[in-house]
């Protein structure tokens, strides 16, 4: 019975109200520039004459040069200046074009208890609201005990969400306490002058609840939740719950969730154990570990390859069942604020896909332990400000990984091959095996000779891939299990050979018990004259460049272990 239930792991830590002096703050529009000034800066060996040439074509006129770092300060027409901008950005002289936004010190809101909220400095928050303060229209679902719709510093920040225990569908009150813990992290009423800040600011919340009064939750009714959340709006799914039964009927719903464009977000459970928890440890899902205030990883949490970022999860002050306020820690408080993060960059641009959203909050994480990604903090501790930030310029990039396929098994030299996509242009791919960076591939098409050999079990590949403007993508991991070497050759022959007076057509037939064939090579009296990548292992060869007589024809077949089988010889006659 127990496998049918889903415990929650949180730890309340004492209840604790600290007053704290209210901010008041100045603030100028988010995203505010200079109207009709723009930064301009040429690529390497391109002359300040060039790029000047450049913008002054399309009315720029210089203000300045900063020569330290050679960006040009211009003045353009002011109704002109979108255009001017996106002109300059596809002109190949240009390595960047930018607004001259407008800074001020970090945005800090009034809520009296925002000294008390470390963790929001810790992920430099107060710079990321300067960038944004997110949007009501972003939802952020929470699959938890419910919300207490009555907390002066939630009730404005709800929306309707649903009710999965029974009884009454649409009464979402927090049934154990957990989730107003959780909403609060996420979205309390920020610069309200009440309380404390949520990390998401003007996020709204759906209350989803799956969680008993006795802390027991059903597989069913997570699943539920998470395609209730999918088909009503919610942009971001948090889950502070989880359990060790690995759940197929969970990955449905995460993959459906994904489907719709939702980003997927679990705590890792807090068992000190490397053991997956679900359904952090799902797939298309960003699993959170927890951090102490000194950057390392919390006794209680969990780890292990599954993890996608880290977050602090001691002492986390927010919101409390019953309208108070205390200190909570677990994992459960780490999963909100990247559930937040996620909020705000779909805030900051609404057309960001999930898969952008997630490279942003892993690709800008602040890189704690070893370096690159290591199974603690996965690719970091997240840094709300740089993941914003990153938001304002960022291209179109993408990269996957095409062979071998996922969950397949592998051995000797694999054949990794990835399709990368770029507005801009791609500068590098970086192939990543167990975590660990094994390559790098600076040339199309990107492909990669992985030797597994001596390796066995499972082992998981990811690809990261860089743009020529410093911008990267990050591929969903797949997993291989590598077994003995291969070093049975393909059986390889030639099954037909015709001459129609112009063209030489031959066919071939190819197979390998152990490892796939990947191509086909075709010889016409020793000389190798076409090649096949695909089934059915045909070429078609114009014969007059070989001359007439009797010719001898010959198949040689490749393996991705590779292996090398070659056919016997057929005669073929032409004229």
């Amino acid at each position: 019975m127990f496998s049918r239930w889903l415990t929650i792991l949180a730890w309340l830590a004492a209840l604790m109200l600290t007053p704290a002096n209210a901010w008041p703050q100045t603030t100028l529009p988010h995203g505010s520039h200079i109207a009709g000034e723009l930064l301009v800066s040429p690529r390497g060996g391109v002359s300040d004459g060039d790029v000047e040439t450049a913008y002054k074509a399309h009315g720029g006129r210089k203000i300045r040069t900063l020569s330290q770092i050679k960006v040009h300060h211009i003045q353009v027409p002011v109704n002109a200046l979108d255009a001017v901008e996106a002109a300059l950005r596809r002109n190949p002289k240009i390595a960047f074009v930018e607004k001259n936004f407008v800074a001020q010190a970090n945005l800090v809101p009034n809520d009296p208890n925002f000294a008390n909220q470390w963790h929001l400095q810790k992920v430099s928050a107060p710079a990321a609201w300067d960038l944004t303060t997110g949007s009501s229209s972003v939802k952020v679902a929470v699959i938890d005990s419910g919300v207490d719709p009555s907390h002066p510093d939630l009730m404005n920040k709800l929306v309707p969400g649903y009710n999965f225990l029974g009884g009454s569908t649409s009464d979402t009150h927090d049934v154990y306490g957990h989730g107003t813990a959780v909403a609060g992290v996420i979205g309390a009423d920020t610069n309200s002058g009440i309380g404390v800040a949520g990390l998401g600011w003007n996020t709204s919340i759906m209350p989803l609840v799956v969680v008993s009064s006795s802390n027991i939750a059903t597989y069913a009714d997570i699943a539920s939740a998470i395609n209730y959340a999918a088909d009503h709006g919610a942009r971001v799914i948090n889950m502070s719950l989880g359990g060790t039964t690995y759940s197929s009927t969970l990955q449905s719903a995460v993959d459906y969730a994904w489907s719709k464009g939702v980003v997927v977000v679990a705590a890792a459970g807090n068992n000190s154990s490397s053991a997956g928890f679900y359904p952090a440890a799902l797939n298309n899902v960003v699993a959170v570990s927890a951090t102490e205030s000194n950057d390392t990883l919390s006794s209680f949490s969990n780890y292990g390859s599954w993890i996608a970022v880290s977050a602090p999860g001691n002492y986390i002050y927010t919101t409390v069942n019953g309208g108070g306020y205390g200190n909570w820690q677990g994992t459960s408080f780490a999963s909100p604020q990247v559930a937040a993060l996620a909020a705000l960059l779909f805030a900051k641009n609404p057309s960001l896909s999930n898969q952008q959203v997630v490279d942003l909050i892993k690709n800008n994480a602040d890189d704690l332990g070893a370096a690159g990604f290591d199974t603690s903090f996965g690719w970091g501790r997240i840094n709300a400000y740089r993941a914003v930030q990153a938001v304002q310029s960022t291209p179109s990039l993408s990269v996957s990984i095409t062979s071998p396929a996922n969950n397949s098994s592998v051995s000797g030299m694999v054949n990794v091959t990835t399709s990368v996509s770029s507005q801009a242009g791609v500068a590098r791919v970086d192939l990543y095996v167990d975590g660990s960076l094994y390559a790098s591939d600076t040339s199309s098409p990107f492909t990669f000779s992985w030797n597994s050999t001596g390796m066995t079990g499972s082992h998981s590949l990811m690809a990261k891939a860089f743009d020529v403007n410093g911008y990267s993508a990050s591929s969903s991991p797949i997993s291989v299990t590598v077994g003995q070497m291969d070093s049975t050759p393909p059986d390889v022959q030639v099954t037909g050979v015709l001459y129609d007076g112009k063209n030489i057509s031959i066919t071939a037939s190819a197979s390998d018990s152990e490892s796939a064939v990947i191509k086909v090579e075709f010889y016409v009296d020793g000389k190798l004259k076409a090649t096949d990548t695909s089934k059915p292992w045909s070429v078609k060869i114009n014969a007059k460049p070989i001359g007439g007589g009797s010719h001898s024809v010959q198949a040689r077949a490749y393996d991705a272990a590779g292996n090398v089988g070659s056919s016997g010889s057929v005669t073929v006659t032409t004229r």
